[in-house]
This record gives structure tokens, sequence and C-alpha cells, in this order.
């Protein structure tokens, strides 16, 4: 028997009804939307790879945080909002207008003279970037039928993943030259956006052609403004928790802040109805729901892995912030992999389900394994982790998307892919702070009991006596601060953790160890968060994308079309 639900006939459906476009052309436009996320994805990679050198430059390393804090604060509030005018005001006004206040921010953050200055530029940006993920995965909704949707969406995925090696390789390559034209090495950091930003707006321009009917709505600013104060001051606690104390005054005001931001927010959504921010129905769909779900814990479980896997090849491995990118060359190949044949057999089959469902499993068994890894580990075994590691990336996150955009109705398409970058922004910004809390918060014992452990070995004892490599001076600092019995050896490594690569690599061993098992701690954690992606994933209902265009639908066919409203 067939469960069809078709799309009703009215006139707001067959205005907002997807234009038939041909592959080529559907090409030609993907260019310019790839080039604006390439823009974001590498300046989230690009700058993280650099920003030690830049605050050593700046003068102010411990004030770094606050760099990363404001970025996020501004892309994350601002994205359910590109998606609200978006469906009002249509996309491609706002998808250039997203490319060029991140260029001006990129443009600013080269004339940073101080981290405060830096960190206010590079809320600029977040401004622009906020629109970028979510307005090129719309447009995507906007231009291609359900069916085809996964196969297009998959390059975006292969552009985010391109971006998380070219952007360590780049970073450290700029920010390692004292000048360039004239110009600091780590500015180039920025300036590199300018260039792209500008092809991207000459593209989109000539080749993006959006039927849009205006629609009056009013725009839901105090539900931005109540969600501002509800993320605020939780995203500055989730960035400075560690040093602050979880349990500290400040800490608690912050709490206290967010609760009460988030309290109206709701209210007001609730009130808004279909004019809010982001409608409060759309949650009642069961798929937008469970989406919305996987969707925050794949990305507090993803981003945590993720700062712990650079932080594993640099300190634990040697490498420098070059090597660490072509390192995870294989994460990218897999992420590449996973999200381009996820969306071929999507495509085919108009069966999406079982993807998030795999990839969930995927990301947790890989995360585990990631726990044995220690020092000693060879890099070829990590690297094969990495690879399906990518692969469950790849089945996850253009499945999801793709999930969203089709239980929503067409003029809810932005809003709702904005609801679904948001969350995943959400859990990864937490993920990204309570992990590396985890990680840092470890760190200091585990190196301590290692050099505990340390204290008995021939080896080490024999390189106290006599070191034979390493920099003579920093062996002799070191010895003399073991010999005075400093306790502090882990705390310091905290502070600074340039020194291990020259020691002697008997002295070095057991921070070494001690940063490996810390990290191990951070994966078993982040896979236990993965398994409750795992069971919101099974909460997807099993839902056929109809058939090709052109195509008549089978009788027999479980097919639930994209509906015109709720």
């Amino acid at each position: 028997m067939s469960a069809t639900t078709a799309e009703p006939s009215s006139g707001d459906a067959a205005r907002d009804a997807a234009p038939l476009l041909s592959h080529k052309e559907i090409i030609t436009i993907l260019v310019g939307l790839m080039m604006g996320m390439f823009l974001a994805a590498l300046d989230q990679t690009i700058v993280a790879s650099a920003m030690r050198v830049i605050a050593d430059d700046l003068k102010d390393l411990a004030g770094q945080a606050w760099v990363t804090t404001a970025y996020l604060i501004t892309s994350t509030i601002v994205t359910p909002l590109y998606g609200k005018l978006g469906d009002i005001y249509g996309r491609k006004k706002l998808f250039l207008f997203a490319i060029t206040i991140f260029t001006l921010g990129s443009m600013l953050c080269t004339l940073a003279w101080s981290i405060p200055s830096l960190a206010a530029f590079r809320a600029v940006q977040g401004l622009g970037a906020g629109g970028l993920f979510s307005l090129s995965l719309a447009i995507i909704g906007d231009i291609v039928p359900p069916r085809e949707r996964a196969k297009y969406q998959g390059y975006f995925l292969a552009v985010f993943g391109t971006s998380s090696v070219f952007g360590p390789v780049i970073g450290g390559l700029l920010s390692d030259q004292e000048s360039l034209l004239g110009i600091t090495g780590w500015r180039w950091v920025f300036l590199v956006n300018v260039p792209i930003a500008v092809a991207a707006l000459i593209v989109v321009t000539r080749t993006l052609h959006l039927r849009h009917t205006r629609l009056d709505h009013r725009i839901d600013y105090w539900g931005a403004a109540s969600l501002s104060v509800a993320l605020v001051p939780l995203l500055i606690v989730a960035e400075q928790g560690r040093d602050w104390g979880w349990g500290s005054g400040s800490a608690v005001l912050c709490y206290a802040i967010g609760v009460v931001g988030l309290a109206a927010f709701f209210v007001i959504e609730r009130r808004m109805g279909d004019e809010a921010l982001i409608p409060l129905r759309l949650f009642t769909n069961r798929t937008i729901g469970a989406a919305s779900i996987s969707s925050v814990f794949i990305g507090m479980g993803m981003f945590g892995g993720l700062a712990a896997l650079p932080l594993y090849l640099q300190i634990v491995k040697g490498a420098s912030p070059m090597e660490a990118g072509l390192m995870l060359v294989p994460m990218t190949l897999g992420i590449m992999a996973g999200s381009i044949a996820s969306g071929q057999i999507i495509s085919r089959t108009g069966r999406y389900r079982k993807f998030p469902i795999i990839g969930a499993a995927l990301l947790v068994v890989s995360l585990y394994m990631f726990h044995f890894v220690d020092a000693d580990t060879e890099l070829w075994k990590t690297m094969v982790v990495m690879f399906f590691f990518g692969i469950g990336l790849g089945f996850n996150f253009q499945p999801l998307t793709l999930a969203v955009q089709n239980a929503a109705a067409r003029r809810d398409i932005g809003v709702a892919t904005s609801s679904a970058t948001f969350t995943r922004q959400i859990g990864g910004t937490l993920g990204t702070a309570v992990f590396l809390s985890i990680l840092f918060g470890q760190a200091a014992d585990k190196i301590g009991a290692a050099f505990q452990s340390a204290r008995t070995s021939p080896e080490f004892l024999a390189a106290v006596r006599n070191p034979t490599g390493g920099d003579p001076q920093a062996n002799a600092a070191f010895i003399a601060g073991v010999r005075n019995g400093n306790g502090g050896v882990g705390a310091s490594a905290l502070q600074d953790s340039s020194f291990i690569n020259q020691l002697d690599p008997r002295l070095a061993r057991p921070f070494l160890v001690g940063f490996s098992d810390a990290m191990s701690t951070v994966f078993v954690v982040a896979a236990g968060v993965l398994v409750l992606a795992f069971v919101a994933s099974l909460f997807l209902p099993h839902v056929d994308l109809g058939p090709k265009p052109g195509q008549p639908v089978k009788q027999g066919d479980d097919v639930t079309a994209v509906p015109a409203g709720h």
C-alpha cells in the first residue's frame, strides 16, 4: 500500500518550487557556494594553527581565548538569523552580504594591534561566517529536488575536509614567515581570504539566479536578543571556565544569566509562533528533533576529538603545525569518501536513514580506538583510525542536513538548515571547551605520574646523569629542576610545551607519556558522547525522498514529499 504524502498545489508552493536547472547550471552555482563555504571552513583551521604565533607577537598569550570566543559568539548567534532573513528576503542577497562582511572582518584583522582589537575584528568576521555555512546548504535546498540534494551537498563536506588539511599547512607556513612583501607573516593568515572572497562574489553574482517572492513577515529581534543573552555568558564560561574554576563566582553568574536568557528565548519564540527566529514547531517534527539532538552530540564528540588529535601529533609525535596538517590527510580522505559515497547512494536509492546510524557507530568505535593510542603507537595505525573517523563524519553531516531539509516546509528550508548548523555549532563549542578542560585538567597529574615512574627507569636516570641529545642548555635547566625537587614539571609544560622538543628524548619521554595518557581520557569521554548521538539517530524515521526528477512515483513506495507548510 502506498503511503504517499503529496505536496499541495497552492500558489505559494508553485512560486517557491525549486527551479529546474541542468547539472551544468547547478555545478556553476555550486562553485561559488563552495568558495564561500571554503572561506569560513579554511579560516577556522588556519587561524587555530597560527594562534600561538599571533598571541606571542601581540604580547598576550593568556588572552588568546577571547579571539576564539568572540568569533564563536557572533557566528553562532547570527546563524539562525540568516536562515530567517533568507526565507523572508531571499538568500542570494544575504549570501553576498555574508561574504562581504567576512572579507571586511578579515581585512580588519590584519590591522590588529592587540588581542582585544583582534577579538573585536574576529567578531566582525563571525557575523559573516554565520551565514556562509547555513545559506550555502539552504540555497542547494532551493535549487535541487530532495532526491538529488545528497549528491551535491556531499561536495560541501569535501570542501570542509580539504580545508581541515590545507588550513594547518597554510597557517603554519605563513605564521613561520617573519615578513612577506613587507607584511608580518601571520597577518597573511587573514589576507589570504580576500582573493577567494572576491572570486566568490563575482561567481555568485553572475551565476546565482533564484526566484523569490518577498514575504512581509516580522523579524524576531527580541528572539535574537534573548538568544544572545543566553549564549554569550555560556560560551564565555565554556571558554574561560578552566581558568576561572567551574564553580567560581564568575562562572555561576554566567550560568544564571544564561539560564534566564534561555528561558526568555523560549517564551518569546512560543509567542512569536511562525515569525520566531527558530520556530519551535519545527522540533515537534520527529525527523528534525532527532537530527537536531544527534547534531549536538556529534558536534561535541567530533570537535572534542579533533581538538585533541592535532595536539597529539604536535606534542607527542613532535610534528610542526604544517606537518600535523599533512598527517591528518587520511581523515580528510575519509570525510570526502564518506560524504561523496553517501550522497551518490542516497541519490540512487532515495533513502538516507542508515548513513547517520552507521556513521555514528563508526565515530564511537574510532574514538574508542584512539583511546589505545599512546606515545609509542606507530603513526600508520593512528592514520587508519583517522580514516574511519572521517568516514563516520562524512556519513553524518550531509545526510542529517538532508533529513532536516526534507522534513521542513519549503518556506522553512532556510531556517531549518540554519537550525541544524546552529545545533552542531553549539555542540562543537561546548565540546571543544569541555574536552580541552578535561585534557589540561588531567595532563598535569598524568605527567607527574609518568615522572614518578621514570625515576626508576635506567634510561631516564642515565639521561639525568649524562644527557647526549637535545639542547645542552635546555637539558641543564630541566635536570637542575628535577634535582631540586621541582614538582611543577607538568604545569610548566602546559604553559609552554615547546621546550619538550629541545630535551634529550629520554628526558622528554615522561612528558609524552603523560600527554598521551591524558588524551586517551578525552577520547573515551568523546566516545561516550557519540553513543548518545547513535541512540538519537535510531529515532530518525524511514523516509523515501521520492523519485528522481521526471520519474513517476511507483506503486508501493513509501514516499514523504517535501511539505508546503505545517
